[in-house]
Protein backbone atom coordinates (compact mmCIF):
# COMPACT_ATOMS: atom_id res chain seq x y z
CA UNK A 1 0.00 0.00 0.00
CA UNK A 2 1.63 3.22 -1.20
CA UNK A 3 2.21 5.74 1.79
CA UNK A 4 1.36 9.27 1.05
CA UNK A 5 3.01 12.13 2.59
CA UNK A 6 0.44 14.38 2.50
CA UNK A 7 -2.71 14.22 4.65
CA UNK A 8 -6.36 14.39 3.41
CA UNK A 9 -8.49 17.58 3.72
CA UNK A 10 -10.45 18.50 6.34
CA UNK A 11 -13.43 20.45 7.73
CA UNK A 12 -16.07 22.05 9.81
CA UNK A 13 -19.43 22.65 8.29
CA UNK A 14 -23.09 22.49 10.10
CA UNK A 15 -23.21 19.98 12.62
CA UNK A 16 -19.76 17.20 12.32
CA UNK A 17 -16.86 17.53 10.68
CA UNK A 18 -16.98 17.85 6.76
CA UNK A 19 -14.45 18.58 4.08
CA UNK A 20 -12.86 22.31 4.20
CA UNK A 21 -10.15 23.45 1.62
CA UNK A 22 -7.28 23.84 3.76
CA UNK A 23 -3.28 23.95 2.56
CA UNK A 24 -2.65 19.89 3.17
CA UNK A 25 1.23 20.07 3.36
CA UNK A 26 1.46 22.27 6.22
CA UNK A 27 2.35 20.23 9.35
CA UNK A 28 0.41 20.68 12.62
CA UNK A 29 1.89 22.51 15.62
CA UNK A 30 -0.01 19.85 17.62
CA UNK A 31 -1.47 16.44 16.50
CA UNK A 32 -4.16 14.55 18.64
CA UNK A 33 -5.01 10.96 18.12
CA UNK A 34 -8.58 10.00 19.50
CA UNK A 35 -11.44 12.55 19.68
CA UNK A 36 -13.34 11.27 23.30
CA UNK A 37 -13.00 13.19 26.51
CA UNK A 38 -9.05 13.60 26.39
CA UNK A 39 -8.61 14.25 22.35
CA UNK A 40 -11.43 16.72 22.00
CA UNK A 41 -11.22 18.69 25.07
CA UNK A 42 -7.04 19.30 24.28
CA UNK A 43 -7.84 20.05 20.76
CA UNK A 44 -10.61 22.55 21.20
CA UNK A 45 -8.74 24.22 24.12
CA UNK A 46 -5.42 24.10 21.84
CA UNK A 47 -7.33 25.50 19.06
CA UNK A 48 -7.31 29.04 21.13
CA UNK A 49 -4.19 29.93 20.19
CA UNK A 50 -4.72 31.19 16.64
CA UNK A 51 -1.32 30.40 15.40
CA UNK A 52 -2.09 27.18 16.00
CA UNK A 53 -2.91 24.44 13.74
CA UNK A 54 -4.41 21.46 15.50
CA UNK A 55 -5.48 18.15 13.81
CA UNK A 56 -7.34 15.75 15.24
CA UNK A 57 -7.44 12.07 13.97
CA UNK A 58 -10.48 9.88 14.99
CA UNK A 59 -10.81 6.18 13.99
CA UNK A 60 -14.46 5.78 14.37
CA UNK A 61 -16.94 8.05 11.72
CA UNK A 62 -19.79 10.30 12.72
CA UNK A 63 -21.98 9.67 15.74
CA UNK A 64 -25.66 7.84 14.73
CA UNK A 65 -28.69 9.81 14.94
CA UNK A 66 -29.67 7.15 18.14
CA UNK A 67 -27.05 8.18 20.08
CA UNK A 68 -27.93 11.81 20.80
CA UNK A 69 -31.53 10.65 22.68
CA UNK A 70 -30.66 9.84 26.01
CA UNK A 71 -33.83 7.49 26.48
CA UNK A 72 -31.80 5.18 23.63
CA UNK A 73 -28.42 5.20 26.04
CA UNK A 74 -28.66 1.07 25.55
CA UNK A 75 -28.16 0.82 22.36
CA UNK A 76 -24.54 2.68 22.21
CA UNK A 77 -23.28 -0.72 24.31
CA UNK A 78 -23.98 -3.23 21.83
CA UNK A 79 -21.02 -4.68 20.56
CA UNK A 80 -20.11 -4.02 17.01
CA UNK A 81 -22.48 -1.11 16.99
CA UNK A 82 -19.58 1.99 16.83
CA UNK A 83 -17.28 -0.05 19.76
CA UNK A 84 -14.10 -1.65 19.20
CA UNK A 85 -14.88 -5.06 20.47
CA UNK A 86 -12.81 -5.72 22.97
CA UNK A 87 -12.86 -8.39 24.95
CA UNK A 88 -10.11 -9.71 27.91
CA UNK A 89 -8.24 -12.98 27.70
CA UNK A 90 -9.90 -15.76 29.60
CA UNK A 91 -9.90 -14.74 33.67
CA UNK A 92 -8.00 -17.34 35.71
CA UNK A 93 -9.89 -16.56 39.15
CA UNK A 94 -12.94 -15.44 38.13
CA UNK A 95 -15.77 -15.02 35.37
CA UNK A 96 -16.71 -18.42 35.38
CA UNK A 97 -20.40 -17.65 34.15
CA UNK A 98 -18.90 -15.93 31.23
CA UNK A 99 -18.68 -16.97 27.65
CA UNK A 100 -14.78 -18.71 27.85
CA UNK A 101 -14.55 -16.51 30.78
CA UNK A 102 -13.51 -13.30 29.22
CA UNK A 103 -15.13 -9.81 30.04
CA UNK A 104 -16.47 -7.39 27.44
CA UNK A 105 -15.39 -3.77 27.76
CA UNK A 106 -17.24 -2.05 24.52
CA UNK A 107 -14.88 1.44 24.07
CA UNK A 108 -16.39 3.44 21.59
CA UNK A 109 -15.25 4.07 17.72
CA UNK A 110 -17.12 7.38 16.97
CA UNK A 111 -16.44 11.06 17.25
CA UNK A 112 -16.57 11.41 20.53
CA UNK A 113 -15.43 8.33 21.75
CA UNK A 114 -17.12 6.53 25.27
CA UNK A 115 -19.07 10.46 25.40
CA UNK A 116 -20.84 9.73 22.65
CA UNK A 117 -21.99 6.20 23.91
CA UNK A 118 -21.78 6.00 28.21
CA UNK A 119 -24.41 6.09 30.20
CA UNK A 120 -23.66 10.37 31.07
CA UNK A 121 -23.25 10.21 34.59
CA UNK A 122 -21.45 12.94 35.38
CA UNK A 123 -19.08 11.49 38.48
CA UNK A 124 -15.67 13.34 39.57
CA UNK A 125 -14.48 10.82 42.23
CA UNK A 126 -13.39 11.48 45.46
CA UNK A 127 -11.22 14.13 46.95
CA UNK A 128 -8.97 12.08 48.40
CA UNK A 129 -8.36 10.00 44.59
CA UNK A 130 -6.17 13.19 43.85
CA UNK A 131 -5.03 14.07 46.99
CA UNK A 132 -3.46 10.38 46.61
CA UNK A 133 -2.38 11.14 43.23
CA UNK A 134 -0.21 13.85 44.36
CA UNK A 135 1.01 12.06 47.23
CA UNK A 136 2.58 9.46 44.68
CA UNK A 137 4.66 12.36 43.14
CA UNK A 138 3.09 14.00 40.63
CA UNK A 139 2.77 17.69 42.39
CA UNK A 140 0.00 20.06 41.34
CA UNK A 141 -2.91 17.21 40.76
CA UNK A 142 -4.08 17.41 44.03
CA UNK A 143 -7.55 18.04 44.66
CA UNK A 144 -7.37 21.88 45.42
CA UNK A 145 -5.23 22.02 41.86
CA UNK A 146 -7.66 19.75 39.70
CA UNK A 147 -11.18 21.40 41.43
CA UNK A 148 -10.39 24.58 39.34
CA UNK A 149 -10.25 22.24 35.81
CA UNK A 150 -13.14 20.52 36.96
CA UNK A 151 -15.32 23.76 37.48
CA UNK A 152 -13.99 25.73 34.20
CA UNK A 153 -15.38 22.38 32.29
CA UNK A 154 -18.72 22.13 33.58
CA UNK A 155 -21.85 24.26 32.68
CA UNK A 156 -23.76 23.35 36.02
CA UNK A 157 -27.61 23.27 36.06
CA UNK A 158 -28.71 22.76 39.32
CA UNK A 159 -29.88 24.70 41.83
CA UNK A 160 -27.17 26.87 43.75
CA UNK A 161 -26.76 26.03 47.78
CA UNK A 162 -24.44 27.45 49.82
CA UNK A 163 -23.22 24.22 50.53
CA UNK A 164 -21.91 23.27 47.33
CA UNK A 165 -22.13 26.08 44.84
CA UNK A 166 -18.24 26.83 45.54
CA UNK A 167 -17.87 23.01 43.52
CA UNK A 168 -19.58 23.31 40.85
CA UNK A 169 -18.99 25.80 37.53
CA UNK A 170 -21.31 27.97 35.52
CA UNK A 171 -20.73 28.56 31.73
CA UNK A 172 -18.04 25.93 31.03
CA UNK A 173 -18.72 23.99 27.57
CA UNK A 174 -19.98 20.47 29.24
CA UNK A 175 -23.55 21.05 29.98
CA UNK A 176 -24.30 19.25 33.45
CA UNK A 177 -27.88 18.64 34.52
CA UNK A 178 -29.34 17.09 37.45
CA UNK A 179 -31.93 14.28 36.90
CA UNK A 180 -35.08 16.88 36.90
CA UNK A 181 -37.87 13.91 38.55
CA UNK A 182 -36.79 11.65 40.48
CA UNK A 183 -39.76 8.46 40.60
CA UNK A 184 -40.98 6.51 43.32
CA UNK A 185 -38.48 3.62 42.84
CA UNK A 186 -35.65 6.32 42.99
CA UNK A 187 -37.09 8.20 45.83
CA UNK A 188 -37.43 4.74 47.57
CA UNK A 189 -33.74 3.79 47.12
CA UNK A 190 -33.07 7.39 48.77
CA UNK A 191 -34.99 7.34 51.47
CA UNK A 192 -33.54 3.32 52.12
CA UNK A 193 -30.14 5.33 52.67
CA UNK A 194 -31.68 7.28 54.75
CA UNK A 195 -33.19 4.86 57.03
CA UNK A 196 -29.56 3.42 57.24
CA UNK A 197 -27.82 6.28 58.43
CA UNK A 198 -26.95 8.21 55.44
CA UNK A 199 -27.66 11.62 53.90
CA UNK A 200 -28.44 12.57 50.37
CA UNK A 201 -25.51 14.48 48.71
CA UNK A 202 -24.06 16.15 45.57
CA UNK A 203 -22.46 13.18 44.65
CA UNK A 204 -19.53 16.16 43.14
CA UNK A 205 -19.95 18.62 46.29
CA UNK A 206 -17.88 18.40 50.03
CA UNK A 207 -18.22 14.87 50.45
CA UNK A 208 -19.02 11.43 48.46
CA UNK A 209 -20.08 9.04 51.17
CA UNK A 210 -24.13 9.01 51.00
CA UNK A 211 -26.45 7.99 48.62
CA UNK A 212 -27.56 10.47 45.66
CA UNK A 213 -29.75 11.61 42.34
CA UNK A 214 -27.80 10.97 39.36
CA UNK A 215 -26.21 13.96 37.51
CA UNK A 216 -26.23 13.44 33.78
CA UNK A 217 -23.65 15.30 30.92
CA UNK A 218 -27.35 16.17 29.10
CA UNK A 219 -28.20 19.47 27.67
CA UNK A 220 -31.88 20.50 26.16
CA UNK A 221 -33.09 16.91 26.08
CA UNK A 222 -29.92 15.99 24.07
CA UNK A 223 -26.88 13.99 24.81
CA UNK A 224 -23.95 16.78 25.57
CA UNK A 225 -20.69 14.37 24.44
CA UNK A 226 -17.49 16.23 24.01
CA UNK A 227 -17.99 16.20 20.53
CA UNK A 228 -21.52 18.51 21.04
CA UNK A 229 -19.38 20.56 23.99
CA UNK A 230 -16.41 20.84 22.77
CA UNK A 231 -15.38 19.45 19.47
CA UNK A 232 -18.43 21.44 17.35
CA UNK A 233 -18.57 25.02 18.82
CA UNK A 234 -14.12 24.79 18.82
CA UNK A 235 -14.62 24.07 14.96
CA UNK A 236 -17.25 26.42 14.07
CA UNK A 237 -15.47 29.37 16.03
CA UNK A 238 -11.23 28.67 14.97
CA UNK A 239 -10.64 27.81 11.85
CA UNK A 240 -7.26 26.64 12.96
CA UNK A 241 -8.83 23.19 14.21
CA UNK A 242 -9.37 20.28 11.49
CA UNK A 243 -10.69 17.12 12.71
CA UNK A 244 -10.50 13.45 10.05
CA UNK A 245 -12.76 11.05 11.16
CA UNK A 246 -12.48 7.38 10.04
CA UNK A 247 -8.48 7.67 9.88
CA UNK A 248 -6.88 5.11 11.58
CA UNK A 249 -3.63 5.52 13.11
CA UNK A 250 -1.25 2.93 12.84
CA UNK A 251 2.37 4.70 14.96
CA UNK A 252 3.80 7.42 15.90
CA UNK A 253 6.61 8.70 14.01
CA UNK A 254 9.95 9.70 15.50
CA UNK A 255 13.29 11.54 14.07
CA UNK A 256 16.97 10.32 15.15
CA UNK A 257 16.84 12.64 18.77
CA UNK A 258 13.78 10.64 19.50
CA UNK A 259 11.60 13.77 19.04
CA UNK A 260 7.46 13.08 18.26
CA UNK A 261 7.28 14.09 14.23
CA UNK A 262 4.12 13.07 13.36
CA UNK A 263 1.82 9.86 12.86
CA UNK A 264 1.20 7.51 10.37
CA UNK A 265 -2.72 6.53 9.59
CA UNK A 266 -4.84 4.72 7.22
CA UNK A 267 -7.66 6.38 5.40
CA UNK A 268 -9.81 5.22 3.51
CA UNK A 269 -7.64 2.25 2.57
CA UNK A 270 -4.58 4.96 2.19
CA UNK A 271 -1.63 5.27 4.15
CA UNK A 272 -1.11 8.88 4.99
CA UNK A 273 1.35 10.83 7.05
CA UNK A 274 0.54 14.27 9.37
CA UNK A 275 3.00 16.32 10.49
CA UNK A 276 3.53 18.01 14.11
CA UNK A 277 5.92 20.39 14.48
CA UNK A 278 5.42 20.67 18.27
CA UNK A 279 3.98 17.98 19.91
CA UNK A 280 1.61 14.72 19.59
CA UNK A 281 -0.96 14.10 22.02
CA UNK A 282 -1.84 10.43 22.41
CA UNK A 283 -5.56 10.22 23.95
CA UNK A 284 -6.83 6.73 22.52
CA UNK A 285 -8.28 5.52 25.81
CA UNK A 286 -7.15 3.22 28.48
CA UNK A 287 -6.58 -0.13 26.16
CA UNK A 288 -5.56 1.69 22.85
CA UNK A 289 -3.05 4.45 24.04
CA UNK A 290 -0.61 1.75 25.72
CA UNK A 291 -0.79 -0.18 22.24
CA UNK A 292 -0.35 2.56 20.15
CA UNK A 293 3.47 3.63 22.03
CA UNK A 294 4.20 0.04 22.08
CA UNK A 295 3.86 0.03 18.06
CA UNK A 296 5.71 3.30 17.86
CA UNK A 297 8.79 1.70 19.67
CA UNK A 298 7.90 3.26 23.06
CA UNK A 299 7.35 0.45 25.55
CA UNK A 300 8.79 -2.32 27.32
CA UNK A 301 11.82 -3.57 25.65
CA UNK A 302 11.78 -7.13 25.52
CA UNK A 303 7.91 -7.47 24.40
CA UNK A 304 9.02 -5.03 21.58
CA UNK A 305 11.48 -7.40 20.15
CA UNK A 306 9.73 -10.08 20.82
CA UNK A 307 6.99 -8.43 17.67
CA UNK A 308 10.54 -7.12 16.26
CA UNK A 309 9.57 -3.94 16.34
CA UNK A 310 12.27 -1.01 16.68
CA UNK A 311 13.36 -0.06 20.10
CA UNK A 312 12.68 3.89 20.29
CA UNK A 313 12.16 3.99 24.16
CA UNK A 314 12.86 1.25 26.56
CA UNK A 315 9.62 2.11 29.04
CA UNK A 316 8.44 -0.73 31.09
CA UNK A 317 5.13 0.55 32.32
CA UNK A 318 3.53 0.59 29.23
CA UNK A 319 0.42 -0.97 29.32
CA UNK A 320 1.14 -2.44 32.72
CA UNK A 321 -0.58 -0.96 35.86
CA UNK A 322 -3.84 -1.75 34.13
CA UNK A 323 -7.12 -1.23 36.55
CA UNK A 324 -10.73 -1.71 35.96
CA UNK A 325 -13.80 -1.63 38.04
CA UNK A 326 -15.01 -4.98 39.12
CA UNK A 327 -18.85 -4.90 38.57
CA UNK A 328 -21.11 -7.01 40.42
CA UNK A 329 -24.25 -8.06 38.10
CA UNK A 330 -27.65 -10.34 38.99
CA UNK A 331 -28.40 -8.62 42.45
CA UNK A 332 -32.06 -8.38 41.66
CA UNK A 333 -35.28 -7.92 43.68
CA UNK A 334 -38.80 -8.79 42.43
CA UNK A 335 -41.33 -6.32 43.44
CA UNK A 336 -45.42 -6.27 43.29
CA UNK A 337 -46.96 -5.16 40.05
CA UNK A 338 -47.74 -1.99 38.41
CA UNK A 339 -46.15 -0.37 41.50
CA UNK A 340 -43.45 1.84 38.76
CA UNK A 341 -44.00 2.98 35.23
CA UNK A 342 -42.54 -0.15 33.38
CA UNK A 343 -40.62 0.56 30.39
CA UNK A 344 -42.92 -0.75 27.99
CA UNK A 345 -45.01 2.42 29.97
CA UNK A 346 -42.40 5.03 29.19
CA UNK A 347 -41.85 3.63 25.39
CA UNK A 348 -45.25 4.60 24.55
CA UNK A 349 -46.01 6.78 21.01
CA UNK A 350 -47.05 9.72 22.98
CA UNK A 351 -43.71 9.98 25.14
CA UNK A 352 -42.07 9.51 21.29
CA UNK A 353 -43.88 12.45 20.44
CA UNK A 354 -43.40 14.44 23.12
CA UNK A 355 -39.72 13.92 22.48
CA UNK A 356 -39.53 14.35 18.71
CA UNK A 357 -41.19 17.74 19.24
CA UNK A 358 -40.65 19.30 22.56
CA UNK A 359 -37.40 17.11 23.76
CA UNK A 360 -39.60 16.64 27.25
CA UNK A 361 -40.49 13.60 28.47
CA UNK A 362 -38.85 10.20 29.56
CA UNK A 363 -37.12 9.88 26.24
CA UNK A 364 -34.82 13.82 27.84
CA UNK A 365 -32.71 11.14 30.26
CA UNK A 366 -32.06 7.47 30.80
CA UNK A 367 -35.57 5.33 30.82
CA UNK A 368 -36.50 4.77 34.60
CA UNK A 369 -35.49 5.49 37.97
CA UNK A 370 -31.85 5.52 39.01
CA UNK A 371 -29.95 6.37 42.08
CA UNK A 372 -26.37 6.28 43.18
CA UNK A 373 -24.91 5.33 46.77
CA UNK A 374 -21.05 5.62 47.64
CA UNK A 375 -20.25 3.88 51.30
CA UNK A 376 -17.56 2.55 52.62
CA UNK A 377 -18.08 -1.27 53.68
CA UNK A 378 -14.68 -2.16 55.08
CA UNK A 379 -12.77 -1.17 58.07
CA UNK A 380 -9.34 0.97 58.84
CA UNK A 381 -8.78 4.03 56.21
CA UNK A 382 -10.31 7.14 55.72
CA UNK A 383 -13.90 7.30 56.63
CA UNK A 384 -14.80 9.54 53.96
CA UNK A 385 -13.01 7.23 51.08
CA UNK A 386 -16.17 4.86 49.98
CA UNK A 387 -14.75 1.51 48.80
CA UNK A 388 -18.29 0.14 46.65
CA UNK A 389 -20.72 2.26 45.28
CA UNK A 390 -24.21 0.97 44.44
CA UNK A 391 -26.04 1.51 41.10
CA UNK A 392 -29.90 1.51 41.27
CA UNK A 393 -31.10 0.04 37.53
CA UNK A 394 -34.97 0.32 37.06
CA UNK A 395 -35.44 -3.16 36.04
CA UNK A 396 -34.93 -7.42 37.22
CA UNK A 397 -32.13 -8.72 35.47
CA UNK A 398 -34.62 -10.25 32.86
CA UNK A 399 -35.27 -7.28 31.78
CA UNK A 400 -34.79 -8.38 27.85
CA UNK A 401 -35.75 -11.88 28.12
CA UNK A 402 -32.78 -12.54 28.03
CA UNK A 403 -32.28 -11.49 24.37
CA UNK A 404 -29.81 -8.97 24.66
CA UNK A 405 -28.05 -8.84 27.75
CA UNK A 406 -26.16 -11.54 27.47
CA UNK A 407 -24.55 -10.28 24.33
CA UNK A 408 -24.00 -7.17 25.75
CA UNK A 409 -21.51 -8.56 28.88
CA UNK A 410 -20.57 -11.52 27.34
CA UNK A 411 -22.53 -13.74 29.78
CA UNK A 412 -23.12 -17.80 28.96
CA UNK A 413 -26.54 -17.72 27.68
CA UNK A 414 -27.64 -21.21 29.57
CA UNK A 415 -26.57 -19.83 32.51
CA UNK A 416 -28.08 -16.49 32.27
CA UNK A 417 -31.30 -18.20 31.47
CA UNK A 418 -31.26 -20.95 34.24
CA UNK A 419 -30.51 -17.72 36.68
CA UNK A 420 -32.57 -15.05 35.09
CA UNK A 421 -35.79 -17.48 33.82
CA UNK A 422 -37.57 -16.87 37.63
CA UNK A 423 -37.89 -13.32 36.75
CA UNK A 424 -39.23 -13.18 33.13
CA UNK A 425 -42.19 -11.48 33.86
CA UNK A 426 -41.72 -10.16 36.88
CA UNK A 427 -41.27 -6.60 37.95
CA UNK A 428 -38.21 -5.63 40.06
CA UNK A 429 -35.11 -3.38 40.10
CA UNK A 430 -31.37 -4.26 40.06
CA UNK A 431 -28.67 -3.26 42.41
CA UNK A 432 -24.97 -3.05 40.45
CA UNK A 433 -22.42 -3.38 42.78
CA UNK A 434 -19.06 -2.50 41.80
CA UNK A 435 -15.27 -1.90 43.17
CA UNK A 436 -14.21 1.52 43.85
CA UNK A 437 -10.86 0.84 44.33
CA UNK A 438 -9.56 -2.63 42.88
CA UNK A 439 -5.83 -3.92 44.26
CA UNK A 440 -6.03 -6.31 41.68
CA UNK A 441 -3.82 -5.44 38.41
CA UNK A 442 -3.46 -6.40 35.07
CA UNK A 443 -1.80 -5.31 32.23
CA UNK A 444 -2.38 -4.36 28.19
CA UNK A 445 0.15 -6.01 25.47
CA UNK A 446 0.33 -6.45 22.61
CA UNK A 447 -0.83 -8.91 20.44
CA UNK A 448 1.21 -8.59 16.67
CA UNK A 449 2.71 -5.87 15.19
CA UNK A 450 -0.06 -5.30 13.49
CA UNK A 451 -1.77 -2.10 13.43
CA UNK A 452 -5.39 -3.49 13.04
CA UNK A 453 -4.65 -6.40 15.28
CA UNK A 454 -6.60 -5.41 18.95
CA UNK A 455 -4.00 -5.54 21.75
CA UNK A 456 -4.21 -8.97 24.37
CA UNK A 457 -6.14 -7.48 27.75
CA UNK A 458 -5.71 -9.21 30.64
CA UNK A 459 -7.34 -7.44 33.40
CA UNK A 460 -6.36 -9.80 36.06
CA UNK A 461 -9.80 -9.84 38.14
CA UNK A 462 -9.80 -11.11 41.59
CA UNK A 463 -6.21 -12.05 42.01
CA UNK A 464 -6.05 -10.12 45.11
CA UNK A 465 -8.16 -11.57 48.24
CA UNK A 466 -9.02 -7.62 49.06
CA UNK A 467 -11.36 -7.15 45.92
CA UNK A 468 -13.71 -10.18 46.66
CA UNK A 469 -13.42 -9.99 50.51
CA UNK A 470 -14.84 -6.34 49.83
CA UNK A 471 -17.60 -7.26 47.15
CA UNK A 472 -18.64 -9.86 49.51
CA UNK A 473 -19.35 -6.72 52.20
CA UNK A 474 -20.82 -4.58 49.62
CA UNK A 475 -23.14 -7.53 48.61
CA UNK A 476 -24.07 -7.50 52.20
CA UNK A 477 -24.57 -3.53 52.43
CA UNK A 478 -26.82 -3.78 49.11
CA UNK A 479 -29.53 -6.68 50.78
CA UNK A 480 -29.80 -3.82 53.97
CA UNK A 481 -30.81 -1.38 51.23
CA UNK A 482 -33.23 -3.47 49.59
CA UNK A 483 -34.20 -4.97 52.94
CA UNK A 484 -35.58 -1.55 54.09
CA UNK A 485 -38.87 -0.11 54.15
CA UNK A 486 -39.07 2.23 51.59
CA UNK A 487 -38.82 -0.54 49.63
CA UNK A 488 -39.93 -3.82 51.34
CA UNK A 489 -43.07 -1.83 52.51
CA UNK A 490 -44.40 0.08 49.97
CA UNK A 491 -42.74 -2.11 47.05
CA UNK A 492 -42.89 -5.36 48.51
CA UNK A 493 -38.95 -5.71 47.49
CA UNK A 494 -37.69 -9.71 47.82
CA UNK A 495 -34.38 -10.41 46.74
CA UNK A 496 -33.90 -12.72 44.24
CA UNK A 497 -32.16 -15.90 46.13
CA UNK A 498 -31.85 -18.32 44.03
CA UNK A 499 -28.22 -20.13 44.17
CA UNK A 500 -26.26 -18.83 40.79
CA UNK A 501 -25.25 -22.18 38.36
CA UNK A 502 -22.18 -22.82 39.47
CA UNK A 503 -22.39 -22.38 43.23
CA UNK A 504 -24.61 -25.26 44.12
CA UNK A 505 -24.29 -26.94 47.11
CA UNK A 506 -22.70 -24.03 49.11
CA UNK A 507 -25.17 -22.95 51.77
CA UNK A 508 -26.72 -19.70 50.42
CA UNK A 509 -25.60 -15.94 52.14
CA UNK A 510 -22.59 -17.55 53.54
CA UNK A 511 -19.21 -15.67 52.94
CA UNK A 512 -18.48 -18.83 50.91
CA UNK A 513 -21.23 -18.28 48.88
CA UNK A 514 -21.03 -14.77 48.04
CA UNK A 515 -17.02 -15.43 47.29
CA UNK A 516 -18.22 -18.53 44.60
CA UNK A 517 -21.26 -16.29 43.33
CA UNK A 518 -18.73 -12.87 42.81
CA UNK A 519 -16.35 -14.90 40.62
CA UNK A 520 -19.12 -16.08 38.84
CA UNK A 521 -20.96 -13.03 38.22
CA UNK A 522 -19.15 -10.41 38.25
CA UNK A 523 -17.06 -8.52 35.40
CA UNK A 524 -15.96 -5.60 34.25
CA UNK A 525 -18.20 -2.02 34.49
CA UNK A 526 -16.06 -0.88 31.42
CA UNK A 527 -13.80 1.86 33.14
CA UNK A 528 -10.01 0.87 32.49
CA UNK A 529 -7.09 3.08 33.39
CA UNK A 530 -4.02 3.30 34.64
CA UNK A 531 -2.16 1.42 31.61
CA UNK A 532 0.40 4.70 30.90
CA UNK A 533 0.61 5.47 34.53
CA UNK A 534 1.70 9.23 35.41
CA UNK A 535 4.64 8.97 38.19
CA UNK A 536 8.09 10.76 39.50
CA UNK A 537 11.26 9.34 38.32
CA UNK A 538 11.71 7.06 41.12
CA UNK A 539 8.51 4.98 40.35
CA UNK A 540 9.59 2.12 37.43
CA UNK A 541 6.27 1.83 36.19
CA UNK A 542 5.65 5.63 35.93
CA UNK A 543 4.99 6.26 31.86
CA UNK A 544 4.24 10.16 31.84
CA UNK A 545 5.45 12.74 34.16
CA UNK A 546 3.22 15.10 36.14
CA UNK A 547 3.01 17.09 32.81
CA UNK A 548 1.93 14.41 30.74
CA UNK A 549 5.14 13.95 29.12
CA UNK A 550 6.18 10.44 27.56
CA UNK A 551 9.68 9.46 29.39
CA UNK A 552 12.46 8.66 27.17
CA UNK A 553 11.00 10.96 24.08
CA UNK A 554 10.34 14.27 23.06
CA UNK A 555 7.43 15.55 22.04
CA UNK A 556 5.08 13.14 23.30
CA UNK A 557 1.93 13.29 26.00
CA UNK A 558 -0.58 10.90 26.95
CA UNK A 559 -3.65 12.30 27.92
CA UNK A 560 -6.72 10.03 28.55
CA UNK A 561 -7.48 7.39 32.18
CA UNK A 562 -4.29 5.60 31.40
CA UNK A 563 -2.26 8.20 33.03
CA UNK A 564 -4.48 8.07 36.60
CA UNK A 565 -1.83 6.33 38.81
CA UNK A 566 -4.95 4.78 40.81
CA UNK A 567 -8.53 4.80 38.88
CA UNK A 568 -10.69 7.26 40.32
CA UNK A 569 -13.97 6.23 43.05
CA UNK A 570 -16.23 6.82 40.34
CA UNK A 571 -17.16 7.23 36.52
CA UNK A 572 -13.82 8.18 34.67
CA UNK A 573 -15.61 10.47 32.18
CA UNK A 574 -15.53 13.79 34.25
CA UNK A 575 -11.75 12.97 35.51
CA UNK A 576 -10.60 12.43 32.10
CA UNK A 577 -12.06 15.82 30.83
CA UNK A 578 -10.57 18.01 33.50
CA UNK A 579 -6.93 16.15 32.86
CA UNK A 580 -7.38 17.34 29.24
CA UNK A 581 -8.41 20.33 30.37
CA UNK A 582 -5.09 20.85 32.71
CA UNK A 583 -2.92 18.76 29.91
CA UNK A 584 -3.60 21.99 27.28
CA UNK A 585 -2.80 24.49 30.21
CA UNK A 586 -0.17 22.49 30.46
CA UNK A 587 1.00 22.21 26.94
CA UNK A 588 0.28 25.96 26.33
CA UNK A 589 2.62 26.98 29.13
CA UNK A 590 5.58 24.63 28.35
CA UNK A 591 5.55 26.78 24.51
CA UNK A 592 4.72 30.27 26.40
CA UNK A 593 1.14 30.56 26.58
CA UNK A 594 -0.53 31.73 29.56
CA UNK A 595 -4.32 31.28 30.03
CA UNK A 596 -5.14 33.95 33.26
CA UNK A 597 -7.67 32.13 35.46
Amino acid sequence: MPVKRNQPKTSARGNHPRRRTTSSNTPSPHLAVGSGSGGSVTASRLSEVPEWKVLVLEAGGLPPQESYVPGLVGLGYFRGNNNWDYVTEPQRHGLRNFVERRGTIPHARVLGGSTTTNGMLYVRGNRLDFDHWADFGNPGWDYDSVLYYFKKAEDYRGRPTSETEQYHGRGGPLVVTPEPNTGKLAQAFLYAGMELGYSVIDPNGRDQIGFAKPEYTICGGLRCSVAQAYLRPALRRNPNLHVLYDAFVYRVLFNKHKRAIGVQYNYRGRVYTAYAKKEVIVSAGALASPKLLMLSGVGPSPHLKHHKLKVVADVPGVGQNLQDHLGVYGLTWTIKPNSVDTLDNVASLEAVQRYVHHRKGPYSAPLGDYGSAWVKVTEGGYSSFPDVQLYLSPAAFNMDMGLFLPHIYGFDRNKYNDYARPLFGRDGFTMNLYLLRPKSRGAVSLRSKRPRDLPVIDPNYMSHPYDVETLIEGIRFAIKVGNCTSLTKRFKAKFHDMIVPGCEGIVFNTDKYWACYIKHMASSFWHPAGTCKMGPDTDPLAVVDNRLRVRGVRGLRVIDASIMPVVVSGNPNAPVIMIAEKGADMIKEDWGIYDHR
